[in-house]
């Protein structure tokens, strides 16, 4: 099954409150942007941001430049269908990053729970094509991965784990790291998954 389909394939399966990695609440997202200081006139690309409400809540605290990229278009077709008529203050894009061409810079590059699916070289070093090209000097990157203790495997898929020295050497050199933590998440079933944030910054 290609990418895309098996990720279809999911949300035609599952609500978006059923999937692993759903949270009521972006708190761990917005805790990083509150930590950079990031402020509402900048812009911002939510990597792999499908159905998740960190949007909702960007939106809310006044950001206007915001981009959602996911592979599956279910998935971005429920946040649209969450927003109602906010969702037109929202640039929507069905691409997959390893092979996204951006077209532009933002200022913070989101990506919680999307780079740990890139399980050979090729599709990470086409992540970070997209990543150089869609960020300029002084962007920030906010990533989250599985932990070395986190899950192996996660809707049926592989996943490579990071701790935050693994995690940066991996983006490259064009990215310094600044801050990075773990967080224990909590899934809809009860389970808990370890991950590991990164900050960084494009130098």
């Amino acid at each position: 099954m290609q990418p895309a389909d098996h990720w279809r394939d999911v949300y035609a399966r599952k609500r978006p409150d059923e999937v692993s990695w759903y949270q009521p609440s972006p708190e761990p997202s917005l805790a990083a942007l509150d930590r950079l200081g990031a402020s509402p006139d900048l812009s911002l690309v939510d990597v792999g941001g499908g159905a998740s409400t960190l949007v909702d809540a960007l939106l809310d605290r006044g950001w206007r430049d915001l981009t959602v990229l996911d592979i599956a278009e279910p998935a971005l077709a429920a946040s649209k269908e969450r927003l109602g008529d906010a969702a037109r203050q929202v640039q929507w894009v069905v691409a997959d990053a390893r092979a996204w061409r951006p077209g532009r810079a933002f200022d913070v590059w989101h990506d919680r729970a999307v780079f740990h699916f890139l399980t050979g070289a090729d599709d990470r070093a086409g992540y970070r094509r997209a990543m150089l090209e869609g960020t300029h000097p002084a962007s920030h990157v906010v990533m989250a991965t599985f932990a070395p203790d986190g899950p192996a495997m996660c809707s049926g898929l592989p996943v490579q784990r990071y701790d935050a020295g693994s995690l940066a050497a991996e983006l490259g050199g064009a990215f310094a790291p600044l801050a990075d933590w773990r967080e224990t998440h909590r899934t809809p079933r009860g389970a808990n998954q370890q991950f590991q944030w990164l900050v960084l910054r494009r130098v």
